[in-house]
């Protein structure tokens, strides 16, 4: 299923782009709708994937984004593509990634929504 065929409803997390690079690193975390989310600074753009590794549970915002645009667990130094959530490094596990928009108004991330009724939208 393709990014623009999903159901997303928008949450804003931040002010500006700015608010959220705490102390200029480059990976930070945000809890919407209860669950914690792991926003990457990358060449210029912003993402969202899971608050944690899929692999041995490694905070994600611990770790660090390299010259290829892969986001890099700090337990093992397992890669993922920040676009789309691919292993990189070949041991098969997924990262689970959100879109992130910057709006005149705010930082907005989307989460898919889930549901019999979605299609009715």
């Amino acid at each position: 299923m393709s990014e623009r065929s999903k159901n997303y409803r928008w949450h804003k997390i931040a002010e500006s782009p700015e608010e959220l690079q705490a102390e200029g690193r480059a990976l930070t975390e945000v809890v919407v709708q209860g669950k914690t989310i792991c926003i990457a600074f990358n060449k210029g753009n912003l993402h969202g994937c899971a608050a944690k590794c899929p692999h041995a549970g490694g905070h994600m915002a611990d770790g660090f984004t390299d010259a290829l645009g892969n986001i890099v667990c700090p337990l093992h130094r397992y890669k993922f593509q920040l676009t789309t959530g691919r292993n990189t490094s070949g041991e098969g596990y997924y990262l689970k990634t959100y879109p992130v928009e910057v709006r005149p108004d705010g930082v907005y991330l989307g989460m898919e929504e889930k549901g019999l009724l979605n299609w009715l939208r």
